[in-house]
This record gives C-alpha cells, sequence and structure tokens, in this order.
C-alpha cells in the first residue's frame, strides 16, 4: 500500500476529480448552449455526429469521476484494497472519439472532447500501472507464505 499511496496522492486524487469535475461542467454548459449548431451551419449529419461524440465524452467523463471516487474512498479507508480492485469499481470502458470527424467540429467542441479524452486516457494508464504494482506486491506476498510454510 505504501507505493499505491506515493503514486495516488490524496492532494492528486484531488487535482484530477477537480479537474473531472470542472469538464464535465464546462463540457454540459457547451453541450446545451446550442452553440455547435450555431457553428456547424446546421449540416444535420455532423450534429448527429456531434451527438455522438456528446455521448461518448459524458460516458467518458461519469467513468473518470467514478474510478476517481472509488480511489478516494480506498485512500480515506471507506473500501479495502480488494473491494477497490473488484470489476464493478474498475475504470469502465469508453469509445475512443472519431477524430477524423471531430476535425469537422468547431474548435470549442474540439477542445472538450480532446480533453476529456486526454483525461480518460490518464486514468488508463495510472490504474494499469496501479494494478501491476498491487499484482507485484501480491506476488511478493505469496512467495513470502510459501518460504514460510516451507519452512
Amino acid at each position: 500500500m505504501a507505493d499505491r499511496e506515493s503514486l495516488l496522492t490524496l492532494k492528486l486524487l484531488d487535482a484530477l476529480y477537480t479537474e473531472a469535475m470542472v469538464l464535465a461542467d464546462e463540457a454540459r454548459s457547451y453541450f446545451e448552449s446550442g452553440r455547435f449548431n450555431d457553428e456547424s451551419n446546421e449540416d444535420s449529419l455532423l450534429a448527429v455526429s456531434f451527438s455522438c461524440e456528446s455521448l461518448k465524452v459524458t460516458t467518458r467523463l461519469m467513468h473518470c469521476i467514478a474510478w476517481l471516487l472509488n480511489q478516494k474512498a480506498l485512500h480515506s479507508g471507506e473500501l479495502t484494497e480488494g473491494e477497490s480492485w473488484n470489476h464493478d469499481r474498475a475504470l469502465g470502458f469508453a469509445p475512443a472519439t472519431d477524430r477524423l470527424l471531430v476535425e469537422r467540429f468547431p474548435e470549442e467542441a474540439r477542445q472538450v472532447i480532446m480533453a476529456s479524452e486526454e483525461l480518460f486516457q490518464r486514468l488508463q494508464r495510472l490504474s494499469a500501472r496501479l494494478q501491476l504494482e498491487m499484482e507485484a506486491e501480491s506476488a511478493v506476498r505469496d512467495m513470502f507464505r510459501r518460504l514460510q510454510s516451507a519452512f
């Protein structure tokens, strides 16, 4: 657990959580504003594509927020290590953005979409690293148990 705490400090968790919440608020504000339609010359195919991308952004950000809340609960002792790595508490799957399509979107839409994808990818890397460290710690504990039982 010591390596985990040095990798994922409460300060880092709070910063990531704040970033995710601010981004979710920015995305909601943009999606509800109607600015996309104003800036995209009422291209109906592009509008449908934007609706799909907005769902991806929302899914991505909700997965990020849920994972960060689980990590905060683990950090505060509300969850055990085993509970935190339950499959239901893992960082969920979110479909990738169609970059060629998004290039046709107005600048503000592109910024929101790419920021959500970048945050999600950072959390994926962090989650994978934490998982590897947990597996390594578990392997070491298993080896010590086998050694102790042999003597």
